[in-house]
């Protein structure tokens, strides 16, 4: 069995909510978040992944994404990983995209990044790191993290240069699974919340 990757990001937070960058701030979830979290769960529990039995799982240590696994039912089987926080938005952290474009009206983070913060070349390489981790055996993997990091793990799983990432939004505790078509690798499930009803 070729090995896939399953994504969840997490809950809902106050931040997410209103659109700010939320990078390392450790904000925790909303009931709403946490609603969502035990859903995706219940998901993942039932046909056709009936608990993802034999899964490897890693969270970012960030608490919105621990307490979405936690809630999801695999807290007792995952692993903390730094590698899978997300984007360190530095000087942007907790300012909106509309804040950022007040100052830099053609500002695309996929492209021009963000000052004091990570470069873009340090976030695709924690994305290689995770996609190397998820392809070095066979045997499926789920994550927890957040959303810029996972549609970073996105491009580059398909190989392409993360700029690609702006083009494949990502939901609150959303559900995404990236696998294979024809022996290359393909996106097999995308921004999935069909289990928030």
């Amino acid at each position: 069995m070729a090995a896939r990757i399953f994504l969840a990001r997490h809950g809902q937070t106050e931040w997410s909510l209103s659109g700010r960058h939320t990078g390392r701030t450790d904000i925790p979830l909303l009931d709403e978040g946490r609603r969502g979290a035990k859903l995706l769960g219940e998901r993942l529990h039932h046909a056709p992944w009936e608990g993802l039995p034999g899964v490897e799982v890693r969270t970012s240590p960030l608490v919105r994404a621990k307490e979405t696994c936690e809630l999801a039912g695999f807290g007792d089987r995952a692993q903390e990983w730094d590698a899978l926080m997300e984007f360190d938005y530095g000087a942007y952290e907790g300012l909106t995209p509309a804040d950022i474009k007040a100052g830099r009206p053609d500002w695309l983070i996929w492209r021009d990044g963000v000052p004091e913060g990570e470069t873009l070349a340090e976030v695709s390489a924690r994305a290689d790191e995770v996609v190397a981790w998820a392809r070095s055996a066979e045997r499926d993997v789920l994550v927890f993290a957040h959303g810029h990091i996972l549609r970073a793990l996105g491009a580059r799983w398909l190989g392409l240069d993360i700029s690609f990432a702006a083009r494949i939004r990502l939901e609150p505790t959303s559900l995404s699974v990236l696998g294979w078509a024809y022996g290359e690798p393909a996106i097999e499930r995308w921004n999935d919340t069909g289990h928030l009803g």
